[in-house]
Parts: structure tokens; sequence; C-alpha cells
């Protein structure tokens, strides 16, 4: 799932995925409350199977509501807040408050600058090996070549 007020930003973020893992289901929101509300539709238990994501990259900087009223708020769902989803925040942001506040966040697990990249979205894939093993991914799936720092 991709968050992000910029139409630009979430085609960018998007073709990113989807140049690693071209199978990936890949659900795009424009703002905060729209995800929210989708999130909200999953908390009956009869609709989980449609689609729960396990990744969301969410901006921070947003109108309505910002990446981390979607965490306070994201941190009251029940059912789908058990479900083990990643939160990175993708952001442009360069305010130390912001990175340090993503980094406190306890549904936040990583800050990614903008935009995200091939070699960004490696390192977060490498992160969570243990994860993708479980689904016979292999080391060299991932491009490793390439390195990159996630802050967080």
């Amino acid at each position: 799932m991709i968050i992000d007020d910029s139409k630009i930003d979430l085609f960018v973020s998007q073709k990113i995925i989807e140049k690693v893992n071209s199978n990936c289901k890949i659900k795009p929101f424009s703002s905060a409350n729209a995800a929210l509300d989708f999130l909200k539709k999953l908390e009956d238990e009869s609709r989980q199977a449609m689609f729960i994501p396990d990744v969301i990259f969410l901006d921070i900087n947003m109108p309505e509501m910002n990446g981390f009223e979607f965490l306070k708020e994201f941190s009251k769902l029940k059912n789908v807040g058990k479900k083990n989803i990643k939160i990175y925040m993708l952001s442009s942001s360069t305010n130390s408050q912001d990175i340090k506040k993503a980094k406190s966040s306890s549904n936040c697990v990583g800050f990614v600058n903008k935009p995200l990249t091939t070699a960004s979205l490696d390192e977060i894939i490498v992160r969570y090996r243990p994860y993708l093993e479980e689904f016979d991914y292999q080391a060299e799936d991932v491009n490793l070549k390439r390195k990159v720092k996630l802050v967080g």
C-alpha cells in the first residue's frame, strides 16, 4: 500500500515496486483518510481476505491527515493492526524531528527518503528475509549489489 498525496510520487513508487516484483499487488491512495477508511473496512473478518498489505509506504506531509495522524488512527485498528504490517515513512522531509518522531513510533519500522528507489526497496526486502524465506525466496532474488542505508 502506498499513501501519498502526490500523484507523481504515487506513480513513481508504484513503478519501482513493480520493477522489483511484477507480481506484487499494489494499492495506492492519494489521501490518508481514504487509506484508513479502506483499512477500517477490513476490520470486518469477512472482508480481510480482500487485501491486507504487508508493507505500507506512508508520506508524512499530506493535507487533511498527515502521516503521524494516520499512524495514531492505525494503532486503533484491532484486526488489521495485528497483521504485522510494516509501515515505512516515505518522505522528502529533511526535518530531523520528523525522522526522530517516525523512529519513535511503535507502528513505524523505518524512514525512507523520497523517491523510493530499487536500492531502498531491495534493502527493505533484505531486512525481512526471514519472512520472505517462508515463501521460498532466495537471497539471490534480491539485487544486493546496490547498497543503500535506510534511516531506522
